[in-house]
């Protein structure tokens, strides 16, 4: 049986469109790595919309293909000009950056390559071993299980990401929250719709990936107001990078292996292990005195473990249907919407599409790192271009993918107010990861409690892996408190301030979670038993943790903590509001001359007054935005939003 699902994987691994499909993803991948703002979240995002026509196979491929290089990519930023393209990154500055500065960026670049695919190989190699480890372990799990399980996972991500423990596993619940909008899945009872035709089924997957992570980034990056990188010549030395990853092959298999483990651990991600890859580097080193002023162990070591933490983080996410991070939360929408169901269904009936995914994310980590190596020169020079010029297109391809949801204003208006959420919650602290995570998860939550409610009672409690797993959550929850007990973040968040009075933003953003919770719990009381249930729980749990959280701003002592990029609050604040306004007027761009005019509009507005281009690049931009648009158009037959213009006068099919 094994034999022939192996031998139908290789069926699909030979055929050109799979490797088609696999070359589109990594391309898109490797773009997003160099490209700070989007990342492979929104990337997904941006995807979903086009895999609904697609065989499951090769949609599943694209993804795979789209997630895999970005740790890959996103080590030339880092290493030109010490600015990580994600957040995976951050610890290859350390001494990618000095190495780029003596001259040596080509031998950082190649050292960080050859890392990467070896760690991407590696991570593919341990999921496949997982797949037979665990099948056992699924086919024993019923509903009651998987619902501790999802639980367990969402304690673990809220307590574990974000700065605070309370404020993660407030994140959390407000994701439960808002996943619960639109009908009941038991009874198909209508929640908290505003009587809106367009909340009906819920906010969109893809509306809330790009606005809580997409919008966020790009502002902030604007509020930076430079370029990704400054100009930085890569030189020689490609042959002594390779050389240094060989003679360095049992960190890189070490820090592989820690890499694994940490991705199978929801809630930690490629971020954390990065530093924990680094702190190990350090730590085994006989000679400690050139780390952070140019030691190629400390790019070596991060760059092998977070790639192999994509393979780690995909078990849960197969085999359980947990995701582990913010992107396997977007792949695991993926899944449902092309109709496959993780769990037991991966190691049986659909063993090949698993292998698929398996081979797939081995020869996507090979690609993705073949192609920096080819394009790392020519690339390069794009991480000097002032982020005034990428922004505004990077915000075109979030409003197209917006979109494409429903093809309604509700889209805007939902990216937009919850694009002003995102960018509060990146503010003041809150874990993003947390809240989307326990967003994706809210309808496997909420259908797993009905099922283990209706078939076992109360009784489940009595199941030997529902108390391991109780005892497990249990443990999560103390361990995180105890680490995290007394956390000044809990005031000041990212832009924390170290007098009373400049709280009281942050207090304000409390309080609105607090009334959304309370609202939940109200609104709860008008549903039938099934209906209420999940949404009474997860509000009633909510209200306790965000009181927690304000209890903490308002009684707790003041910080001294300032924000990240050293300005002060006010300036901060202001700027966030100064670029969402921008967001705005695109908006009203779009309903007076429909998406593809406003589209071109706001690209040479905003290049006209946030940078210093000549005319004719900004002409460039417009006029090339409006091509790619119009050619979107025929090529996909898409039809965009329409604005008063478009009622007023017949207008071309290519403008609406």
């Amino acid at each position: 049986m094994i034999l022939q699902e192996i031998a139908a994987s290789l069926g699909n691994m030979l055929s050109l469109d799979h490797f088609i499909y696999l070359w589109l993803g990594v391309l898109m991948g490797y773009v997003l790595g160099i490209l700070p703002g989007l990342g492979s979240v929104a990337g997904l995002a941006l995807l979903l919309p086009y895999t609904y026509d697609m065989p499951p196979s090769a949609a599943l491929v694209m993804m795979i293909g789209l997630i895999a290089p970005q740790h890959t990519s996103d080590t030339m930023p880092a290493v030109l000009m010490g600015i990580p393209g994600s957040a995976s990154a951050q610890a290859t500055v350390l001494d990618g950056f000095p190495l780029s500065k003596q001259g040596k960026a080509a031998r950082a670049l190649s050292a960080a390559y050859v890392s990467s695919m070896i760690g991407g190989v590696i991570g593919a190699i341990v999921l496949t071993a997982a797949i037979f480890a665990a099948r056992p372990l699924i086919l024993a799990m019923g509903f009651p299980e998987l619902m501790m399980l999802v639980i367990w996972s969402l304690s673990m991500v809220g307590a574990i990401s974000g700065i605070s423990a309370l404020k993660g596993m407030a994140a959390c619940t407000v994701g439960l929250m808002i996943g619960s909008i639109g009908s009941a899945s038991a009874t198909a009872e209508l929640r908290l719709t505003l009587d809106t035709l367009y909340l009906m089924e819920g906010i969109p997957l893809v509306i809330a990936a790009l606005s809580i992570y997409a919008i966020p980034e790009i502002i902030d990056l604007l509020r930076n107001s430079k370029s990704i990188a400054e100009s930085r010549e890569i030189g020689s030395g490609w042959r002594l990078g390779f050389l240094d990853a060989i003679r360095n092959r049992w960190l890189i298999l070490r820090c592989s292996g820690l890499g694994c483990v940490i991705g199978a651990l929801p809630g930690i991600g490629s971020s954390v292990v990065d530093w924990l890859a680094y702190g190990h580097a350090v730590q085994s080193a006989k000679d400690k005195s050139q780390f952070g002023k140019g030691d190629i162990r400390g790019v070596i070591a991060p760059e092998s473990a977070n790639n192999a933490t994509l393979g780690g983080s995909l078990i849960p996410t197969l085999l359980f249907g947990v995701p582990g991070s913010a992107s396997m939360a977007i792949l695991l929408g993926g899944f449902m919407l092309i109709g496959i169901s993780p769990g037991a269904n991966m190691v049986s009936t659909d063993l090949d599409l698993t292998f698929t995914i398996i081979w797939s994310l081995a020869l996507a980590n090979i690609f993705g790192g073949l192609l920096c190596f080819i394009t790392s020169r020519p690339f390069s020079r794009l991480t000097t271009v002032r982020y005034a010029l990428i922004a505004p297109i990077m915000l075109t391809v979030v409003f197209f993918g917006a979109i494409q949801a429903s093809r309604s204003w509700g889209d805007l208006i939902a990216l937009i107010l919850l694009g002003v959420f995102g960018t509060l919650m990146r503010r003041f602290g809150w874990s993003r990861p947390a809240l989307l995570i326990g967003f994706v998860l809210s309808d496997q939550l909420e259908g797993s409690v009905y099922r283990a409610v209706q078939i076992y009672g109360l009784n489940f409690f009595d199941r030997p892996i529902v108390i391991v797993l109780l005892c497990l959550i249990a443990l999560t929850v103390f361990g995180a408190v105890r680490m995290k007990r007394i956390d000044p973040d809990l005031m000041s968040g990212e832009g924390g301030e170290g007098d009373r009075r400049a709280r009281l933003p942050q207090i304000g953003f409390t309080l609105v979670l607090l009334g959304f919770a309370a609202v939940v719990l109200a609104d709860s009381f008008g549903h039938t038993y099934l209906a209420r249930m999940f949404p009474q729980s997860v509000s009633a749990l909510a209200l306790v943790l965000i009181v927690g959280v304000l209890g903490f701003q308002i009684f707790g002592p003041p910080t001294t903590k300032v924000l990240h990029d050293g300005e002060v609050a006010s300036t901060a604040r202001q700027s966030s509001t100064h670029y969402m306004l921008w967001i705005v007027g695109y908006a009203g761009l779009i309903a007076v001359f429909g998406f593809t005019i406003a589209s071109t509009l706001f690209i040479f507005a905003f290049t006209t007054v946030k940078s210093d281009a000549s005319l004719t690049l900004r002409a460039g931009l417009s006029l090339g935005c409006l091509a790619v648009l119009t050619f979107v158009v025929w090529w996909l037959d898409l039809r965009y939003i329409n604005g008063l213009l478009q009622h007023w006068v017949q207008m071309p099919w290519w403008m609406g």
